[in-house]
């Protein structure tokens, strides 16, 4: 008896974490069910938001509305994929010939360069804040060499290749809401400096409560910020784009985007 009880007790536990138990299959009527669980679910987060949206300052709609859409894109992808993100057993190494040695390339001549750098805009992700370093305030700001910040050497790189080609190479911030205010008033000290500085800030979502799936903060305007969170670097791409910098480099011939963080001073 206690050896039957216990193993009831193991397929009991296993049936409430996973939902189904071993060796069971899905049947269509699982499958309709999880799906109108999915299509619920989209709809309710679509409700939400839109309350969220018209709490919203009426200058930031327009904005706040793209910024949503991408997270319910996100939302939906969350709903209907399984597993892991990544199928490691896919992923195989570069082919040797693939990769090509930086002592073998050819230096192009000079006005090869700077035909090339017109064409180039320079995107640093500063979007982090220096808590990591026991630092308040943006990582972009914190000290690093001769009094001299991250911000402050990334502006000089930028500044000197200008200089040496001859060229206007933009150097563009992607802050986030936790970044964006203390930025703008430190790039004021650049007023003189000759280069062409732009920023855009990345997306502002709302966390998503794990039981009930639905958005934890009640308005856009609370003054505690732990109910958002800017999203991961991939987000750069959709946030350029709706920021319209996009639109105007292109316009004015660019062609190449160099991305990095703001403090990989290697890059």
């Amino acid at each position: 008896m206690s050896s039957n009880k216990q193993s009831f007790n193991l397929e009991y536990v296993s049936i409430s974490q996973t939902g189904l138990g071993k060796g069971h299959r899905r049947s269509p009527s699982d499958i309709e069910f999880r799906d109108a669980m999915r299509k619920d679910a989209q709809s309710a987060m679509n409700k939400e938001l839109h309350k969220l949206l018209t709490t919203a300052p009426p200058g930031l709609q327009e904005r706040v509305q793209k910024e949503f859409d991408g997270l319910e894109n996100l939302f939906g992808r969350f709903l209907q994929e399984s597993g892991p993100s990544v199928e490691w057993e896919k992923m195989k190494l570069l082919a040797p010939e693939s990769i090509r040695k930086y002592s073998d390339l050819q230096l192009p001549v000079t006005k090869d360069m700077k035909a090339l750098l017109n064409q180039l805009v320079v995107i640093k992700l500063n979007g982090g804040l220096g808590t990591s370093m026991g630092c308040t305030g943006p990582k972009s700001a914190i000290q690093v060499r001769s009094e001299l910040t991250f911000l402050d050497l990334n502006v000089q790189q930028i500044e000197h290749l200008n200089k040496l080609y001859g060229v206007d190479v933009p150097l563009v911030l992607m802050n986030s809401f936790n970044t964006d205010d203390d930025t703008q008033k430190i790039l004021r000290k650049y007023s003189q400096i000759k280069v062409s500085i732009f920023t855009f800030n990345q997306s502002r979502y709302p966390r998503i409560n794990r039981d009930t799936l639905m958005p934890v903060p009640r308005s856009f305007t609370e003054e505690s910020l732990e109910g958002w969170y800017p999203p991961g670097h991939g987000d750069v791409y959709n946030s350029f784009y709706n920021s319209g910098l996009l639109e105007k480099f292109i316009k004015e011939g660019k062609k190449y985007v160099f991305v990095s963080n703001i403090d990989n001073m290697g890059a």
